[in-house]
């Protein structure tokens, strides 16, 4: 049991790490969604705690989850106790955290997490879908986030908020990434300011949706599905564009780094602006874009990202790329091989990849880079997806 705080809502709720399990009578997706995987985002958490309270069981179809992430953070209304529980998941640390038998607060949630995932994937059906509630330190608007897969695309793309891809290039160890890497659809949905009421609205408007667009409740169901689109459309100002990650200022605690005041996730930005402080002085970007996640908190390793829109034609290309997998061309170019049989990583010569844009791999699914003396180590997502559980989707 952990008692969570809202400011935003000035109210206490007691819940488990279980916030509800919905199994309905007949079959249909099952559909885990996540709340506080950071323990000061709270707005997810009350959001899910108040939607499967008003969930009528007999409307239900498949199985539905409502999780709580980091409980001992949580309880203390802080981001993590001793490392961010949400850039764990990744298979080194994964397997060390399993070989240790004196675990941090954060590896005994993961650890905890880890087998309650792999149990639901185990005995329940699909398809599965993966849903993670965020806030941001800055205003913002709601808008997704997601590993660019194309399942992922497909189904963000029924939600009326802009969608940024690839932050899987920048941040390792999301707990979406680990479940991604598995082969099922998994979003990130930041729903606005930590303690902003609207936080809580728009994550309530977004779990009605994820269900009614996942068929995991009958369309009949008297939920007022048209008023929550309306609520998100309006929220987003009608901004439904997909996004790239293309830079990001990361920041160390010795940075003394200090966000200039007033900036919002989305807000356009100019070459030589003013964006932040630290110990070298000012900051300011070398290119275009808008503004994303600036941050304003005491604790975090990311100071602001920079993101551009995607045009739709490039959206179209890369889907049909993928779809005729123009990545198995590659490796006939000197200096580029599979990594392994299973064809989910690309090891290039960066003699080669001088030749071959950033924005070419991007195109084919390839996003997260290691780079070592020689050579680009690019993971892709695509050949991980299990497409078959999700071909009979309306919207696949």
């Amino acid at each position: 049991m952990v008692e969570v705080s809202s400011p935003a809502l000035k109210e206490i709720i007691k819940t488990h790490r279980i916030i509800g399990k919905i199994k309905g009578n007949i079959d249909g997706p099952t559909v885990v969604f996540f709340g506080g995987i950071h323990g000061n985002e709270t707005a997810g958490v009350f959001a899910l705690n108040h939607v499967f309270n008003q969930i009528n069981p007999k409307d239900v179809l498949g199985t539905i989850f409502a999780i709580t992430g980091n409980i001992q953070a949580l309880k203390q209304n802080k981001r993590y106790i001793n490392e961010d529980l949400n850039r764990l998941w990744f298979e080194e640390r994964i397997n060390s955290i399993k070989k240790k038998t004196n675990l941090n607060y954060e590896e005994k949630e993961l650890i905890d997490l880890y087998h309650l995932i792999h149990n639901i994937i185990e005995t329940e059906s699909g398809p599965f879908y993966f849903i993670d509630f965020h806030t941001t330190s800055s205003k913002t608007i709601p808008f997704i986030t997601i590993n660019d897969a194309l399942i992922n695309r497909k189904f963000s793309m029924l939600f009326p908020v802009p969608i940024v891809l690839g932050i899987e290039e920048y941040l390792e160890g999301p707990l979406l990434s680990y479940v991604n890497q598995l082969g099922y659809v998994s979003l990130g949905f930041e729903s606005g300011q930590h303690n902003d009421k609207d936080a809580v609205i728009n994550s309530q408007s977004f779990i009605y949706l994820a269900l009614l667009f996942t068929k995991a409740i009958k369309p009949d169901a008297d939920l007022d599905f048209q008023a929550h689109y309306k609520q998100l459309l309006e929220q987003c100002h009608n901004i439904q564009d997909a996004f790239e990650i293309n830079y990001l200022h990361r920041i160390k605690p010795e940075d003394n780094f200090k966000m200039v005041e007033g900036f919002k996730s989305f807000e356009k930005i100019r070459k030589e602006m003013v964006l932040a402080t630290d110990v070298n002085g000012k900051i300011t970007p070398k290119q275009r874009g808008r503004i994303f996640m600036p941050l304003y908190q005491k604790i975090g390793a990311e100071g602001f990202f920079i993101i551009k829109p995607i045009k739709p034609f490039f959206l179209k290309l890369s889907e049909f790329l993928r779809r005729v997998k123009f990545d198995n061309f590659l490796v006939i170019l000197p200096g580029v091989s599979w990594e392994s049989k299973h064809k989910q990583v690309l090891v290039v010569n960066l003699k080669i990849a001088r030749f071959l844009a950033k924005s070419f791999f991007h195109l084919l699914g390839y996003r997260t880079q290691k780079i070592d003396a020689t050579h680009l180590r690019l993971s892709n997502r695509e050949w991980a997806s299990k497409n078959i559980m999700y071909k009979n989707e309306d919207w696949y």
